[in-house]
């Protein structure tokens, strides 16, 4: 089902607005982690919001996502609290490890021939899990 304009524009406030939150918290606990939200889909009843994040470097994406989804409730409030002009309600957040860039960089190596060719035999490349 397409996403309705209103869909849209509260995932990309909502994208505008963690990137900020996420940031400011890696750069206080976490010195040499870049967090970047990669995307937000927004439910259509407008009460989930699937916030996927880019984190480099990838070695600790498992653990800082964990990190993020333990304090969901904090990360809530405060997007509540910068939001407050334009949402009713805050959508329940629901944080995942986006592993695009890793794929990507599988595919770039195969090409470039470090690795066996996927055009060859494609069972090398992973299968990506959907969500």
């Amino acid at each position: 089902m397409e996403e309705t304009n209103r869909q849209r524009k509260i995932a990309g406030v909502l994208q505008k607005d963690l990137v900020d939150v996420l940031q400011k918290a890696a750069q206080d606990g976490m010195k040499g982690v870049i967090i970047s939200v990669s995307k937000v889909h927004v439910t259509s009843d407008l009460g989930v919001a699937k916030v996927y994040l880019s984190i480099f470097p990838s070695e600790k994406r498992d653990e800082i996502v964990k990190g993020v989804q333990s304090n969901t409730p904090l990360i809530r409030h405060e997007m509540a609290k910068r939001t407050r002009n334009q949402l009713r309600r805050m959508p329940e957040l629901l944080f995942f490890g986006d592993d695009t860039l890793d794929y990507i960089e599988d595919i770039d190596k195969s090409l470039k021939g470090n690795d066996d060719n996927p055009i060859k035999n494609p069972e090398v490349l992973p299968r990506r899990q959907k969500r």
